[in-house]
């Protein structure tokens, strides 16, 4: 039974159904911060107490941040596994298109990691009271940081980082759970570049109408 429920297989399995979690909540959450756009703070601070207050909110909340370690932890898991299963480059320095890829995707994960811890010490770290900051005003909180250049730069690199992760998460994920059709499989394909560029493309405008425009 351990080893059924540890395989290789298995876990993939888990971080991709923990994966697809993660794809379903960005559009919320991209949802939430267009109101960040909006002159009255009122809406985006009701969205915010809202999803900070509401029990069933909660209880999402704490799958979110389980489905986050799972993802992380099991991606570290077979990317070490990986690494050790080849030590020795392949023959004439040649490497294969998923060994790059699979390095390329543990570097972005990394990056988008960073990028998460960064975020919760902005907001989430507020609201328990473990960080200094008004949590009945993220609206105020979201406009000085991206007020900061820096702090903009940063946010689009990540995103742009995400975007790419995003990519081979999507689809990959639908590999992986066994939705593999020679009609459906070209779509995904299709929508996954379409989530990797909108989703990182909308995040990253926000930021930027607020640095320059507000």
């Amino acid at each position: 039974m351990y080893k059924i429920i540890f395989s290789s297989i298995s876990r993939k399995f888990v971080m991709a159904v923990a994966g697809l979690f993660l794809i379903l909540f960005l559009p919320l959450h991209f949802t939430i911060n267009l109101l960040l756009l909006k002159s009255d703070p009122l809406p985006f601070n009701k969205a915010a107490h809202f999803m900070a207050s509401f029990p069933l909110i909660k209880v999402f909340e704490v799958i979110l941040l389980g489905s986050i370690l799972i993802h992380v932890i099991y991606g570290i898991w077979l990317q070490i596994e990986n690494w050790m299963a080849r030590p020795v480059g392949y023959a004439g320095g040649q490497k294969s298109r998923t060994d790059s890829l699979s390095k390329f995707m543990i570097w972005t994960g990394a990056a988008v990691l960073t990028f998460l811890v960064l975020h919760f010490f902005n907001f989430y770290f507020i609201k328990l009271g473990l960080v200094e900051g008004n949590p009945e005003d993220f609206y105020s909180v979201a406009h000085s940081l991206f007020k900061i250049p820096v702090y903009v730069y940063i946010y689009i690199a990540c995103f742009i980082l995400l975007g790419l992760h995003l990519h081979h998460a999507f689809y990959s994920a639908f590999q992986t759970l066994g939705l593999n059709h020679r009609v459906w499989t070209p779509v995904v394909r299709v929508l996954a570049w379409i989530y990797a560029i909108a989703i990182p493309a909308g995040f990253s405008a926000i930021a930027i109408i607020i640095w320059q425009y507000r």
